[in-house]
């Protein structure tokens, strides 16, 4: 990824997380973490990773309600962006944190049989 690519992505996450905090007023969202965000090279998409607390059900509500804010909360990055086009939001569920909790557990399952 470039610098200005790498740049707008973490001013997406940077302004995306605070409209989902402060201006999205749905409560069923729960409490979210953006945790990456991944710009195509024309900036026509924006993947954005999110990991919500609590159990699976819980984080696919959550995942709904960001895709039916998706319309609210691209008009408010638009606003908030000074590049000419802003992007298509995609939310993703990150795994990552439970990978890498299975794997921290089969390790610690290794070196305690060994």
């Amino acid at each position: 990824m470039s610098v200005k690519q790498e740049r707008v992505a973490q001013i997406i996450l940077k302004d995306v997380t605070d409209i989902i905090q402060f201006s999205l007023k749905d409560p069923s969202v729960g409490f979210v973490t953006i945790t990456d965000v991944q710009v195509t090279n024309d900036y026509s998409y924006a993947t954005i990773y999110v990991s919500f607390l609590g159990k699976e059900e819980r984080k696919q509500a959550g995942l709904k309600v960001l895709n039916r804010a998706k319309g609210f909360i691209r008009s408010e990055l638009g606003k908030r962006l000074s590049i000419r086009k802003v992007p298509d939001l995609i939310f993703k569920l990150d795994d990552s944190l439970e990978k890498g909790e299975r794997i921290d557990s089969i390790i610690s399952q290794i070196n305690h049989d060994a």
